[in-house]
């Protein structure tokens, strides 16, 4: 108070202000002084409000990205385990699948004998040179394997063991331009021999020539030699060459096995081949 009097006039002011708001309030016109004081305050008011409303928006929209992006890391994390559990379902599967289809062959074939699974020969190597067509399996003596044994997929004959040591074997395939296999024809019973080619394919020689040949015949093992058991699927013919001039005809033969996907093969271990001179 005493501060107040020391400033008069804004005692004084003070002092109107007062009297001034006691006269209004009695009069009742307190209400239009309010209003012609807060008209101009409520816009900047209501700006600061959205202004305010804008930034809480924000403030959610940032917490919101947030815990949108540790989630989509959650999902993208078990989607990626879920794609390797996949793909590890799917080579069992396949797996699971190769080894049926070799059941099946060996069910089929009752007087082979294959020393069950000890003999079912995962592919680990292939031969670098392009001149030779062999590959190499993981069975060797350990399991019973020897020189000489046949080599079979379901799909048919694939070749013969040609080196062998305790737990590996060297394949020579039957599309090596060195290997030969007596074969016959499944239709007319006409007999040759099945070589392979440099490209990876099959030619059958000495057929002899009265003997019709079609595209679409099948060739076999005949068992002539005692190099491979008979009846073991070879191929298919998909070509046929005949000259009258010659004594023997030949047939292009595509090979039933795809040696460039093998994965497992069988080992036949109870034929014993004979080896004959050329």
């Amino acid at each position: 108070m005493k501060r107040l009097q020391d400033r008069p006039l804004l005692f004084l002011l003070l002092l109107s202000l007062t009297i001034v708001g006691l006269v209004l309030h009695e009069t009742g016109n307190i209400q239009a002084v309010e209003n012609l004081i807060l008209k101009p305050v409520t816009p900047i008011q209501n700006h600061l409000s959205v202004l305010v409303g804008d930034l809480s928006e924000l403030v959610q929209t940032f917490r919101d990205l947030q815990e949108l992006r540790r989630r989509n890391e959650e999902l993208q994390s078990l989607a990626d385990s879920l794609m390797i559990e996949n793909v590890r379902l799917k080579e069992l599967e396949s797996e699971n699948e190769t080894l049926r289809q070799l059941l099946q062959f060996t069910q089929a074939n009752p007087t082979y004998s294959y020393k069950g699974a000890e003999v079912v020969g995962h592919i680990i190597g292939q031969d670098p040179s392009n001149l030779l067509r062999s590959i190499i399996i993981d069975v060797g003596t350990d399991d019973g394997v020897a020189k000489g044994m046949p080599v079979v997929t379901d799909r048919g004959l694939v070749g013969r063991i040609v080196e062998v040591s305790s737990k590996s074997s060297k394949v020579l395939l039957i599309t090596d331009v060195s290997s030969s296999v007596n074969a016959l024809i499944q239709s007319s019973r006409a007999t040759g021999i099945v070589e392979g080619k440099a490209d990876g394919g099959l030619v059958m020689k000495y057929i002899p020539q009265p003997v019709t040949v079609n595209v679409g015949d099948i060739i076999l093992t005949s068992g002539l030699g005692a190099t491979f058991p008979k009846r073991l699927v070879i191929g298919q013919v998909i070509a046929v060459h005949k000259r009258d001039i010659e004594m023997f005809q030949q047939a292009d033969v595509k090979p039933t096995v795809d040696f460039d996907r093998l994965e497992v093969v069988l080992v036949i271990t109870n034929f014993e081949p004979i080896e004959m001179a050329q």
